[in-house]
């Protein structure tokens, strides 16, 4: 095993520290991701050099609503790592794509359903939703139904946008199970 907590400790500020069926996760400070993850790339007895995924959680009654989770792997140590940074909607987090390039999708994703925004992150862009998209559809808040409806207007030969509205009428179900018996 390479990594030790004692050896982890003593090289980055770790805020909370996490172990779970075998897997350590750091929840760290976000200003100091492109640091951290530079660190566990490069040093010789980590050697995490694939990242493998960049995950958005929301959690919209917490003071710092979204977390940004890093995951990485060491070929070399058959060894994998999560780290952590929250942030809030209004605060920027550094992007990675100097350190990995492959984190330029996954930090476009992130905006695209989240709306946490990467700095010098040069391809924000919609992935996963249309372009005239309003909102990001993974957030907690975000209605289920969306906002507008997206149908094709044939006449006018181009996609039309119509504000949603679901009315249906209240309706009474009896739950009456087919095998019980239910005279009185």
């Amino acid at each position: 095993v390479i990594l030790t907590c004692e050896s982890i400790f003593r090289i980055i500020p770790i805020i909370r520290f996490e172990l779970y069926n075998k897997e350590s996760s750091f929840l760290v400070p976000t200003n100091l991701i492109n640091e951290i993850l530079r660190i566990f790339k490069h040093h010789f007895l980590y050697q995490f050099k694939v990242l493998t995924c960049i995950s958005g959680v929301d959690y919209p009654e917490n003071l710092y609503r979204f977390q940004v989770v890093y995951e990485l792997l060491s070929l070399k140590y058959n060894s994998r790592l999560r780290f952590k940074v929250l942030v809030d909607e209004l605060t920027p987090i550094e992007t990675v794509e100097n350190v990995f390039c492959a984190s330029t999708w996954w930090e476009a994703e992130i905006w695209d359903m989240f709306g946490v925004f990467f700095s010098n992150q040069y391809n924000l862009t919609r992935l996963l939703t249309d372009y005239g998209f309003q909102g990001h559809p993974l957030r907690k808040d975000f209605p289920l139904t969306g906002f507008l409806e997206a149908r094709f207007n044939f006449p006018k030969n181009r996609v039309a946008y119509e504000n949603l509205e679901l009315a249906q009428e209240y309706r009474v179900f009896e739950y009456l199970s087919p095998w019980e018996n239910h005279t009185k």
